[in-house]
């Protein structure tokens, strides 16, 4: 009997004991925004990979623009997000408190300017006089400001509206505006009634380079940096097998499909637009070159370039003196051990 009793007595506790545990992953929660770029780690967030390797509750929200992530961060209702090097440069200077934990991709051909058949532009020497659109605050609109400026030209020169990608399709084949600097899906529908005139890669040689980057908040980073790491991971898988296996991310592949039905469009739409990004290894992301190296990391360097542009564009009123404290290597795992 007092055996009956004691098994009885431990039998609860281990229900009470698992229950305690399943109460506190329950507590693990987070939400996280993300955009409508092609990428392979996107994929997790259609098959609950992320919520998997990292044991958290995740709540995915897509956003029209980095501008759109970071506003939902200051507002408190988003700890993660995927958002270019512009809008993190505008939101850093005006002091929102985030970090840098993982580089998506740099500079490449999945971002560009395209402009309208039948809009008189066949080279940059044409923009004079014309109507062109960008998402606000983005890389696109950084690039495109740098792209006027390198010509000589002002937005008093060219018109530059900033909308939404969703606008700048619907006004694009409107024949409202002459072009637009967009990224995917939206670069995909200008293309089939223009041309690409210059892609975010060739911008960033003239010296306007860009990024895109996954962030936290420095509460967040702080408090959850296993979640950091097994998110990293989960990206790096899928960057791997993309990079390994084109195979499986061909048109017809359940890849492709996935991303389609996630983002809108096309699986060819978006094998294709894969095939533009501009990766960077997880070694070369601990180094200087990008999130490594303290003040002389180059994404450090990028954010107070970009700042100190979008300051004499009037777009915000202050340079910080320096960027190092928005940037962490601390989620990269073992590629940072390699760099030392």
């Amino acid at each position: 009997m007092q055996f009956t009793k004691r098994l009885f007595t431990a039998a609860i506790g281990a229900t009470l004991l698992a229950g305690a545990s399943l109460g506190f992953a329950a507590d693990k929660k987070v939400v996280i925004g993300y955009q409508t770029d092609a990428l392979p780690s996107s994929v997790a967030i259609a098959n609950g990979d992320f919520a998997k390797a990292t044991g958290y509750q995740i709540d995915f929200r897509k956003f029209n623009s980095g501008a759109d992530v970071f506003a939902a961060i200051a507002s408190g209702d988003v700890q993660v997000g995927y958002v270019g090097s512009s809008p993190y440069a505008a939101a850093t200077s005006r002091g929102l408190d985030v970090k840098a934990f993982y580089l998506a991709s740099i500079s490449g051909t999945d971002e560009a300017l395209v402009v309208r058949n039948g809009s008189g532009i066949n080279s940059i020497k044409d923009l004079k006089g014309k109507k062109l659109a960008a998402a606000p605050v983005s890389t696109d609109h950084y690039q495109l400001l740098a792209l006027l400026k390198s010509q000589g030209l002002t937005e008093k020169d060219v018109q530059v509206f900033a909308i939404p990608q969703p606008e700048i399709v619907a006004a694009y084949n409107r024949g409202d505006i002459d072009g637009g600097f967009v990224w995917d899906p939206a670069l995909t529908e200008l293309k089939k009634n223009g041309k690409v005139l210059i892609t975010s890669k060739e911008v960033a040689e003239k010296g306007a380079p860009t990024f895109s980057a996954w962030v936290a908040t420095g509460a967040f980073a702080k408090e959850n940096p296993a979640f950091l790491k097994a998110y990293v991971d989960v990206i790096e898988k899928y960057s791997n097998s993309f990079a390994k296996d084109k195979a499986a991310w061909g048109p017809e592949s359940d890849n492709a499909k996935t991303l389609a039905k996630l983002l809108g469009g096309t699986p060819a739409d978006f094998s294709a637009a894969l095939k533009n990004l501009n990766l960077v290894p997880l070694n070369v992301q601990a180094s200087d070159a990008w999130l490594g190296g303290g003040e002389k990391s180059g994404v450090a360097r990028i954010l107070k370039e970009t700042a100190s542009f979008l300051k004499e564009q009037k777009k915000i009123s202050d340079v910080l003196p320096s960027y190092a404290a928005f940037v962490t290597t601390s989620a990269l795992g073992g590629a940072v051990v390699a760099q030392k």
